[in-house]
């Protein structure tokens, strides 16, 4: 089991910048952080009452660069 199931997308924001994104605005409902010197970007959904979906956060951990591994011990 990969530990990725039910996350609070704010603690998974929380977690992203610990990895050294920055949260640099939001879009309705969406986060959006970014890197120095890095061209993407990660978009994390903050739906009250509602985790972020597993296939989304494990594609935003592969696009930082991170095993979900790493994450974890982040998210924590």
């Amino acid at each position: 089991m990969s530990g990725l199931n039910n996350l609070d997308p704010l603690k998974a924001i929380k977690a992203f910048e610990r990895a050294g994104w920055k949260q640099t605005r939001q879009t309705g409902s969406h986060v959006i952080l970014t890197q120095a010197g890095n061209p993407i970007n990660i978009s994390i959904p903050v739906h009250k009452g509602k985790p972020v979906k597993q296939e989304l956060i494990r594609h935003q951990i592969k696009i930082a660069g991170m095993s979900v591994d790493q994450f974890m011990e982040l998210y924590k």
